[in-house]
Order: structure tokens, then C-alpha cells, then sequence
């Protein structure tokens, strides 16, 4: 559906050819809905899982072979682009969804679906209850729904499973979900600069009512979260990422802000980009176990910012930037285990215009992260060559769909998630006459017909 706005520009007498066609391309870019490449890896790097549009790849590590995903459904696993992958905490568990309005889970043993839900609406972030009895996901409209697993062990044939809406943000939509720690809480952030701590109940098919705290500070959209866990805090401490630059640091029972470290600000790397909107949006952080660093993805960054957490201080400061040389590279997901002691990054996009390539990825691997280095100055983190990553070219045949990349590829993809992050996160406007349309045609309402 084309743009209002962009119809009026083309009738402007006072824009040149070459305006003309910038627009339409941009016009172009949304109407594809470019979708980052995703990652995710096994709790204990059993296995890396690699999400680009509608193909999801899994490589089995302890096995060192490339999986082969069985879904008895029927077709293709998902036939629209995938917009969340996560493990459940005790990895037996592994949750995909996306634009098709379908949230698959599968078990890690046999990597057979055991389950797919419907939703009503596009879904933009999932995640997995400790216990890996409950699979909840958010959708475009803001809405979280919750999916029971009861006594799961991996062995039963597929489960017909409905979901149940637990808790909404009110039509902003939802740009990530964890749960803490201990699993008491479960944190959604949104579009609209908010992070919500949620008390997750012990029925949540009876929705979820009771708020711990907001979390508020971002002046521009939150776009990624993740925990740091401390023995003295169980329920840990919350980092998020967003467009504002920033990485910030929070008590979620409170919601007290700890501390800010402007990303954008405090490396000279990104300076030469500042005339680009959103240069420096955070796209993902990771935190590293078994060490006091966070990984940030930034936008316009070729590599990875390492920050420095102190938590008796209650501080966060940017340690160094591990740039990725000899190609273009610009992460667009990161993945670390609780072992390994490696930081998994993957770069690329789906519907790429104008190749014959209709998606790429390209995995990289970063070591040195030991538990015998506490001080992060003392770190000295290495970009493994390919041949050096668990897996080697086995894995990245299956992860990336070729070993060699494209520069040309390579750097159309940053682009296109350049447009596609900023695309994602800005409300549609309609005529009168589609709105009435996309309300006669919801998914909601044909079910109730």
C-alpha cells in the first residue's frame, strides 16, 4: 500500500527527477519490510541458530552437522520474514515467529515443532519462561500473549495449543521481551521510549495485572534489553539499548535509572556518520557471562562496543570497539552462551532490491572472553578467521548459505537494515478508505464471523 504522503510528493512541480526517485526507492524499502538477520545461541553453545526473512538454520555444535528442521504442519517452516529466535533458558526449548502471524516451538533434541499458534497480528519479539513452561510473544498492536507447554519432555507428538493475551502496551509496538533472572518478572520495551516490568503471575493464562515498575528514561525508541546476573540481586540487573544512543542501566524493582553511557558520544567511530538519522541506534546488546562486559551493536558501527559494568558502583563506561576489518560488517544480532566464552554476531538482511540473492547472511565470532580476566581492561578479545570457528566452513555453509559473500551484498544489506530499523518503528499513516479496509480484513474479526 503506498504512502499518502509520498503521493502528494510525486505532484510537487518543485521536486527534481532525481528526488522523485529517492522517494519511490524509500517507498520501495517499506513496502518490503527488510528484515535483520537474527541470532541465537544454545545455553550451553549446543547449537547456533540463524534467522534471515523466512528461513530459519540451525547447526548442531556437539554434533557438527547442520540440522534439519521437521515440521509436520506441512511447507516451509515460516513464508514470511522472521522477526524473533530465542532459546528457553534451560535449552530444551526453541521459539521462532514473525510476519506470518506464526509462533513455532520446537524441541532442541529432535528439532521437531512441536507446537505452532496462530496469532492475530504480526509478532515482533518472543521469549521463554524459565521453567519452559510458557512461551509468551508480542504482537504490532502492542498485546502480549502467553502459550502453555504443561509437563513438555520433548517426547509427545505436536501440541494444539491456543494463545491467551496476558498484558498490553496499548498499540505501541513491542520491541523486545525477557524475563529476569530468577523468572519472576517478565520486561517488555516498546516503541514509545517505555520499559515495563511486569509481575509474571503463576497462572498467566489469567493475563498478568500487577505492574512492579516503568522503567523510564529513553528518549527515543527502546530497541533491544538484556540482564546482568549477580549472585547478591537474583532477580539481576537490566541494560537496554534503544535510539537515543544509549546503552542504560536499571533497578527494575524500583525502576530507578543507575546509569547512561551515550554510545553515540563516547567513540569516535561514529562522528562521521552524524549527518544520518538514528547513526548510532543501538540494534542489539548481549551480555557476556563469566565476565563484566556487555556487547552493543550499533548501527552505523563495523564491529561490536565493548562497556564495562561495576556493580557495586553501579556503573556503565565504554572499554573498547573490536572493529571488523577486511570486509564490511555491521551486526545486526548478537548471541553468547553461559559457557565458550564467545560472542556470536551475525550481519545481513532478507528481500534484498535489485540482486538475484533474495537474502544474506554472514555469521562472525569473537574469543577471548575468559573468567580468569576479570578486569575488562585486561581483555583481549579476538574476530576468530573462519576456519577458527566451532563448526568451521560446515557451519557457516549452513548459517550463511555460502561461504563467500559479496562486498556489493554486504554492504546493500547494512543499508537496507539502516531503512528497515527506522521504517519498523514509525506508525503507518492511512487514508480513511484503507484503514476501513484493514479493519473489515483483521484476523480477529474474520475468526468471530
Amino acid at each position: 500500500m503506498e504512502d499518502p504522503r509520498v503521493e502528494e510528493c510525486e505532484h510537487d512541480s518543485n521536486k527534481t527527477e532525481e528526488d522523485t526517485q529517492m522517494e519511490e526507492g524509500e517507498q520501495n524499502n517499506k513496502d518490503m519490510e527488510v528484515s535483520p538477520a537474527l541470532i541465537s545461541v544454545h545455553p550451553t553453545q549446543n547449537s547456533v541458530a540463524v534467522a534471515v526473512g523466512s528461513d530459519l538454520r540451525v547447526f548442531n555444535l556437539l554434533e557438527d552437522c547442520a540440522v534439519t528442521l521437521v515440521d509436520e504442519s506441512g511447507g516451509t517452516s515460516h513464508n514470511d520474514s522472521i522477526r524473533g529466535i530465542k532459546y528457553g533458558a534451560n535449552g530444551k526449548l526453541f521459539v521462532s515467529a514473525g510476519d506470518d502471524k506464526l509462533v513455532k516451538v520446537w524441541s532442541t533434541e529432535s528439532w521437531r515443532c512441536i507446537s505452532t499458534v496462530c496469532s492475530e497480528k504480526r509478532v515482533s519479539a518472543v521469549a521463554v519462561s524459565h521453567d519452559g513452561l510458557h512461551v509468551c510473544f508480542a504482537d504490532k498492536f502492542g498485546v502480549v500473549w502467553v502459550v502453555d507447554l504443561p509437563g513438555f519432555d520433548g517426547t509427545e507428538g505436536p501440541l494444539n495449543k491456543k494463545a491467551v493475551p496476558m498484558l498490553a502496551h496499548y498499540c505501541s509496538i513491542i520491541t523486545s521481551l525477557e524475563f529476569s533472572p530468577d523468572g519472576q518478572f517478565i520486561i517488555s520495551a516498546d516503541r514509545d521510549f517505555k520499559i515495563r516490568v511486569t509481575v509474571f503471575p503463576k497462572k498467566p493464562l489469567d493475563g498478568a495485572h500487577e505492574i512492579e515498575s516503568f522503567c523510564l528514561g529513553h528518549t527515543e525508541f527502546v530497541s533491544c534489553l538484556a540482564f546482568i546476573c549477580s549472585p547478591d540481586c537474583s532477580q539481576g540487573i537490566l541494560v537496554s539499548g534503544g535510539g537515543d544512543s544509549s546503552v542504560r542501566m536499571w533497578d527494575i524493582i524500583s525502576g530507578s535509572l543507575l546509569d547512561t553511557c551515550e554510545v553515540g558520544a563516547k567513540t569516535g567511530q561514529l562522528e562521521s556518520d552524524a549527518s544520518e538519522g538514528n547513526f548510532s541506534t543501538v540494534t542489539d546488546i548481549c551480555t557476556i557471562p563469566n565476565c563484566t562486559l556487555i556487547a552493543a551493536a550499533i548501527q552505523s558501527l563495523q564491529g561490536i562496543m565493548l562497556l564495562s559494568y561495576d556493580l557495586p558502583s553501579q556503573t556503565l563506561s565504554v572499554a573498547k570497539v573490536v572493529s571488523i576489518v577486511g570486509e564490511i560488517f555491521i551486526p545486526t544480532s548478537l548471541g553468547s552462551s553461559i559457557s565458550g566464552g564467545l560472542l556470536w554476531m551475525v550481519t545481513g538482511a532478507s528481500k534484498l532490491r535489485s540482486f538475484d540473492l533474495s537474502s544474506l547472511s554472514r555469521v562472525k565470532v569473537i574469543s577471548g572472553f575468559t573468567k580468569s580476566s576479570p578486569d575488562s581492561s585486561e581483555q583481549e578479545p579476538v574476530v576468530l578467521a573462519d576456519s577458527e570457528i566451532p563448526g568451521g566452513t560446515k557451519l557457516l555453509e549452513k548459517l550463511q548459505g555460502s561461504i563467500s559473500i559479496d562486498e556489493r551484498l554486504s554492504l546493500a544489506a547494512a543499508d537496507a537494515v539502516k531503512t528497515a530499523m527506522c521504517n519498523l518503528l514509525i506508525k503507518k499513516q492511512y487514508t480513511v478508505e484503507k484503514r476501513e479496509f484493514r479493519k473489515r480484513t483483521r484476523n480477529d474479526k474474520k475468526s468471530k464471523q
